[in-house]
């Protein structure tokens, strides 16, 4: 993934008017390491923004205190430290009405998982699920991870980079156990490693007007040979999957932005709005404008300056 990495006090980026700020991982070097990992505190203000954003990272949050919720795309989930949260890039989340939030994070971008591509997986399930509530042993065994993370990140000694892929990949095993995410087994084979680019590919913000076919040439493939390999390795075929990417990023639109439908649909990759209206009601069983009624919970927050990185 490009741009996922800048410099410092480098701005965060609105792709187009009207949507949340997208935030990338600030590096200290050119060549550091595509990864951070601290306290609350250490990591900066933004990990505990109040405002509807997107990353082009992972984010791995451990929360040890506070009040209120986290607000992930339609989820709203009240605060019950000690728990442990991932989001994924794409996702619009916000910390709303938090008092006294505590805790570690860790965040690391796409190229960070080489060495354990599987771990893509464990991601997308922890982060599908509600956040999970952990009890003293688990807590303990999260944090003791997350503040070795911390730590080894902090001091970077020689081999740092090794040890951190390392143990990283050791949280997510043990995290997928304690939330009940059953680990994926290992699928080496060229479909499941396709299935894999296609779901990234369609991961937030969404494939726009990409058909099955135009992301079929996108990954080099046919038509046909990308349905096998997505069916072998999900189950399922991609023009479902496809059709559920662009009704998400619709409905996180809808209800964290203040863009209008015709904006909205622009953004989900229809030129006409009346299509997409009929295209939302086939798929979700209600209108744009009433789905936007029922979640309305769009920020004051996408506004310039709340947005500055």
């Amino acid at each position: 993934m490009r741009g996922t990495t800048v410099s410092p006090g480098a701005p965060c980026l609105t792709p187009r008017e009207g949507e949340p700020p997208l935030h990338r991982l600030e590096l200290s070097l050119p060549d550091a390491v595509p990864f951070a990992a601290g306290t609350f505190d250490t990591i900066g203000p933004l990990s505990r923004a109040d405002f509807p954003h997107r990353h082009t990272f992972y984010e791995i949050v451990h929360v040890t205190a506070g009040t209120g919720a986290h607000v992930v795309d339609l989820a709203h989930r009240r605060l019950r430290p000690p728990q442990l949260e991932v989001i994924l890039p794409g996702r619009i989340h916000h910390w709303e009405d938090a008092d006294g939030l505590d805790g570690a994070v860790a965040l690391f971008t796409e190229e960070f998982l080489l060495d354990h591509p599987g771990d893509r997986e464990i991601l997308r399930r922890l982060a599908d699920r509600s956040a999970t509530t952990l009890d003293g042993a688990a807590h303990a065994t999260v944090g003791a991870l997350m503040a070795e993370l911390g730590e080894e990140y902090r001091r970077r000694p020689p081999g740092h980079e090794t040890v951190l892929r390392s143990l990283l990949h050791v949280l997510l095993i043990r995290a997928g156990r304690l939330a009940g995410a059953d680990v994926p087994a290992s699928a080496p084979g060229r479909p499941a490693a396709l299935a894999e680019r296609f779901a990234r590919l369609i991961a937030p913000p969404g494939p726009g007007a990409w058909s099955v076919r135009e992301c079929a040439g996108r990954l080099g493939v046919t038509t046909g040979y990308l349905t096998e390999a997505v069916r072998t390795a999900t189950g399922r075929t991609p023009g479902p999957l496809l059709r559920e990417a662009r009704v998400a990023e619709a409905q996180r639109l809808l209800a964290r932005t203040e863009l209008s439908v015709h904006q909205v649909a622009a953004r989900a990759g229809f030129g006409d709005p009346a299509y997409f209206c009929r295209f939302f009601r086939r798929e979700t069983g209600t209108t744009p404008g009433d789905f936007r009624k029922h979640h309305d919970a769009r920020a004051r927050s996408i506004e310039g300056p709340r947005g500055a990185a």
